[in-house]
């Protein structure tokens, strides 16, 4: 019809999805992108959290998991998955599987996730979560998420979930030529969130916004103990 809009924005989420109240804050702070939208829709973030930190499902905010992890806060959640541009055919690596919540609103959005988590504690409860969900296209493996997954390289796109002194070079090479990763890169205080997509085998960044995330840890990131329980 004349004068009718081709590029409607999306629907405001439904009330009675479990996530309803999460996509309605997002979508506040400009995020547009429909499917990214609908994926944060349908997980009711509490069931991500420890109980005793369910109170704090709804904020827009980090929230402690436990062994000095955290969730991510949505908006970033969100910006972070538009970033990935995803389409569903990707096969997706994930470092950093931490409360589950990323990992599934992945497993929504793209064919296959690959997600790898240095706590085996944490690793083993969000597969308790994740398969109660019945999301049967996530691999799991526990261990030094800064040297990847090589088996099942490469991969489309690549989500670091924790903040890189550097770009991780074990990570990159196991991107696909033309594939992206997202990542936070900084020191411990300052941090940015980075895009970088592999052309011709060089890595090129651009920076999204500030942020802070707990660090990567691993023998191509931060010094640490590599795995806790």
């Amino acid at each position: 019809m004349p004068g009718e809009n081709p590029n409607p924005p999306p629907p405001p989420p439904s009330d009675a999805s479990p996530g309803a109240a999460i996509a309605r804050q997002v979508r506040a702070r400009g995020v547009s992108d429909a499917r990214v939208l609908a994926a944060l829709e349908r997980y009711d973030r509490a069931r991500f959290l420890p109980p005793q930190e369910r109170g704090r499902a709804h904020e827009d905010a980090a929230v402690p998991i436990g062994l000095e992890q955290t969730i991510s806060q949505p908006f970033m959640v969100a910006v972070m998955t538009v970033e990935l541009a995803l389409t569903g055919t990707e096969r997706v690596l994930e470092i950093g599987t931490g409360s589950g919540y990323q990992t599934a609103i992945l497993s929504e959005l793209a064919a296959e996730v690959f997600t790898v988590e240095r706590h085996a504690l944490l690793s083993l409860r969000v597969r308790g979560v994740l398969d109660g969900l019945n999301r049967e296209n996530i691999h799991y493996s526990i261990g030094d998420g800064t040297l990847g997954w090589p088996e099942h390289a490469p991969y489309d796109r690549i989500l670091v979930t924790a903040a890189a002194p550097r770009l991780p070079t074990k990570l990159f090479a196991q991107l696909v030529e033309g594939g992206v990763m997202v990542v936070p890169i900084g020191d411990q205080t300052s941090q940015s969130l980075t895009v970088v997509r592999k052309q011709r085998g060089e890595p090129i960044s651009r920076s999204v916004l500030p942020c802070r995330f707990v660090k990567l840890i691993g023998d191509d990131g931060w010094p640490g103990a590599h795995a806790a329980d």
